[in-house]
């Protein structure tokens, strides 16, 4: 499906409410004069709330250039970026995981996410409970007193998707979050992930180079051609969501043949 038919096919939906995000004519550009270079553009993108986008393509495509254009990080170079139907503000627009955790080392779990919370005016009264549940959310139940460096890799990248989840933004970000970890301890992060999403209804934006963990997580990928990043591909995915075996989802012939599009289409956007 081509950008055009995908944003006509979304333009009945909540593409303006509460997590939403729509990238009108992006083009974003870093240095000046003959040092000018074009990382993204231009782009037209429309994400309506509640759905899992994934970004995918080679590396230097300007995935992460255009997860921090809808984080508020940076402002484009040209076009506009509206996150819930309003210019996005760092700290404010989404709750972002980034590729390391960047938790507080001198911080217990519990401290990192207390001050995730303190940051989200969320009342100290109600830090206990909520704590509780972000820490059940991502499967730390009994590690709130432990220090950061006495759990494991996956595990401090749980408290960095717990703590992103604390404001309670409709809109969660997420740059290669577990590009650095083992393959077991990535699947079982994804199924959290996509799990946590499905149960909340919160807008993501994924970026990858993983053809494997696009086609598992998104609900839509969207691949990018090489530096300057443009949309490729913008592909609905189809399969199943919900409370669905993660281990015969990765096994049904319909994910392998995602996988193999995708993939195919990363190549040939990168080669073009």
């Amino acid at each position: 499906m081509s950008s055009s038919e995908t944003t006509e096919s979304t333009a009945g939906a909540d593409t303006a409410g509460a997590g939403s995000v729509r990238l009108d004519h992006v083009t974003h550009r870093y240095g000046r004069g003959s040092e000018t270079f074009t990382a993204v553009g231009p782009v037209d993108l429309t994400v309506p709330a509640g759905e899992f986008l994934v970004l995918v393509g080679a590396s230097g495509c300007g995935k992460s250039t255009l997860l921090r254009l809808i984080a508020g990080f940076e402002r484009p170079t040209q076009g506009s970026v509206r996150v819930s139907g309003a210019e996005p503000r760092p700290g404010e627009a989404a709750g972002v995981v980034f590729q390391t955790p960047r938790l507080f080392p001198w911080r217990t779990v519990r401290g990192n996410v207390d001050l995730a919370l303190r940051y989200a005016g969320v009342e100290r009264a109600r830090w206990p409970q909520r704590r509780a549940e972000l820490l059940a959310r991502v499967g730390l139940e009994g590690t709130g007193k432990r220090r950061t460096w006495e759990i494991s890799g996956g595990q401090q990248q749980r408290v960095a998707i717990a703590r992103a989840l604390a404001a309670e933004n409709p809109l969660l970000l997420l740059d290669e979050p577990f590009a650095a970890l083992d393959a077991l301890t990535r699947e079982r992060l994804q199924e959290d992930v996509r799990r946590v999403t499905d149960r909340t209804g919160r807008t993501a934006v994924f970026v990858t180079h993983s053809a494997d963990e696009a086609v598992f997580l998104g609900s839509r990928i969207v691949v990018l051609t090489k530096s300057p990043g443009t949309v490729a591909l913008d592909l609905p995915i189809t399969l199943p969501r919900g409370d669905v075996d993660a281990e015969e989802l990765r096994e049904s012939t319909e994910f392998a043949e995602l996988r193999a599009q995708v993939a195919h289409a990363v190549k040939a956007a990168a080669a073009a």
